[in-house]
């Protein structure tokens, strides 16, 4: 992958901006903005005989390329902006993909982009900045691990964005700088949540933390082993490894940004390398997705670079509770009942519904931390894919504050959630009869009553649940998407300048 650069500056005349593309918003009115009237005079009303065609509307994405008519620009990418008066979060998030979508088609190595004729409000113009570069940034991924050919590399190498004098050269450059580093994140993401189960494994998952750390001054890692999980008394995460041939790993990573008095958010991903279902064996038919169940453990990982990237001023542990759910003769059974770290006993009536068992134990250890807050994410239940789809998150939390706060960064980041309730009506779904509570619930509702059962361990601190299981992946085409590391980054950026 070609490192960007990216910068701002101060164009004053665009038209004789040297670049091997220059990228032009055009709303739906075909009215020229203030640099862009100038630009298309060099290039003898080129844009207004272009529209006087019909062909370009100026719809949200759309996007068309002309050849210049001047040698300064050796091509002008158009974008549709729709209506300048309804533009929000939302259609800005659909005009980035459409900017990094098209520049990957071409072979452009440097771009100027015209974010002036925008008219974004001052309030959202270094968020827009922010989320431009970290979209251009995660589209310039391309999957070839495992590969024999590698493919080819996209050619883009610099971008620069034509500056607002609304605000400082360096606060527009910290935020594009502070978008690509999220970017990178989502690639890192992405990267580790496409890798099949035989390389993904729970070891490789510790040995990519190291290897973070080592990257990362400000970041310490520590791994615990089974014997060490065993003698914390982890028996429901170490229940789901039981019957695989891969070691179960705590990976715990420590980023210092401010005091270290300062009580941290800690970020707990759900980390299933490979997900059989154990004894309750999944059907066969994309069976192959289930490497995609260490998602959340992804998600915590892209997040944490980014976090030590952009030097964020907050304190950050990203625990990852990651094994490897197979059946065996040594796996865990419908029936049995395990102790989780906390002292209570869960009775097993699913093996498949294995990721509230390794994320109970993670939310006790998390205690030891006294946490600010603590979020834990995980591709935990198909009934959030019924329920929202692949579209918004799925969101759960013991505290309002602290859930609008994570629904406010969703917008913001472009990257959203929606909140679900957890009412004490849906606790008696997952009583048993054997133990003090069941891993799995009756009577419908089951992302619900799955996050109920996590809410039983996380009843002494500020606690979100974030279900990805519709959000971190897609089928067609099949990938990782590196969701909510977008969204997890704003959180802590914003909760970051209010303390």
């Amino acid at each position: 992958m070609t490192k960007i650069t990216f910068s701002s500056k101060t164009i004053a005349d665009i038209e004789r901006a040297k670049t091997d593309c220059l990228v032009l918003p055009i709303f739906d009115d075909l009215k020229l903005g203030k640099f862009a009237k100038k630009l298309d005079l060099k290039n003898r009303n080129l844009l207004m005989r272009y529209f006087s065609l019909g062909d370009f509307k100026g719809k949200i994405g759309e996007t068309t390329s002309l050849v210049s008519a001047t040698m300064e620009q050796r091509r002008l990418l158009l974008i549709g902006c729709g209506k300048r008066s309804k533009l929000d979060q939302k259609d800005i998030g659909k005009i980035c993909s459409a900017i990094a979508l098209a520049l990957n088609k071409t072979a452009a190595k440097d771009v100027i982009i015209n974010w002036i004729d925008f008219s974004i409000p001052y309030k959202d113009l270094l968020s827009s900045l922010e989320l431009l570069s970290t979209t251009i940034t995660k589209h310039q991924y391309v999957y070839d691990e495992t590969l024999s050919k590698k493919r080819d590399s996209l050619k883009l190498k610099r971008v620069v964005v034509e500056s607002s004098p609304r605000t400082t050269l360096t606060s527009q450059v910290r935020r594009l700088r502070q978008g690509q580093a999220i970017g990178e994140g989502i690639i890192l993401a992405r990267n580790l949540a496409n890798l099949p189960g035989n390389i993904c494994t729970p070891s490789y998952l510790a040995a990519e933390a190291r290897k973070l750390a080592r990257a990362h001054p400000r970041l310490n890692t520590r791994i615990l082993n089974e014997r060490q999980m065993t003698n914390l008394n982890m028996g429901a995460l170490l229940s789901v490894s039981a019957g695989s041939a891969e070691e179960a790993k705590l990976i715990v990573m420590s980023y210092t940004g401010t005091s270290k008095s300062t009580p941290p958010v800690v970020l707990i991903g759900k980390g299933i390398t490979f997900d059989t279902g154990g004894i309750s064996l999944k059907p066969g038919g994309k069976m192959d997705e289930m490497k995609f169940d260490m998602c959340g453990a992804a998600s915590v990982m892209g997040t944490m670079h980014s976090v030590c990237k952009n030097n964020i001023p907050i304190n950050v542990v990203g625990i990852i509770a990651a094994a490897e759910n197979m059946p065996s003769g040594n796996a865990t059974k419908p029936g049995d009942v395990v102790t989780s770290m906390s002292g209570m006993t869960i009775e097993i009536l699913n093996t498949d519904a294995e990721g509230r068992l390794v994320l109970c134990d993670a939310l006790s250890y998390a205690e030891r931390f006294k946490p600010a807050a603590v979020i834990d994410i995980a591709t935990l239940t198909g009934a959030c894919v019924v329920a929202l789809g692949n579209h918004a998150t799925g969101l759960f939390s013991n505290d309002d504050q602290l859930a609008e706060q994570i629904l406010s960064a969703g917008i913001d980041s472009n990257d959203k959630a929606w909140r679900l309730p957890i009412w004490e009506e849906y606790q008696k779904q997952i009583k048993s009869n054997f133990a003090d509570i069941a891993n799995i619930g009756a009577g419908g509702a089951g992302s619900i009553t799955a996050a109920c059962f996590l809410a039983r361990f996380a009843k002494n601190y500020r606690w979100a649940h974030l279900d990805i299981a519709g959000t971190a992946w897609t089928s067609a085409p099949k990938g990782a998407t590196g969701r909510p590391v977008a969204l997890l980054n704003r959180f802590l950026n914003d909760r970051a300048g209010k303390e």
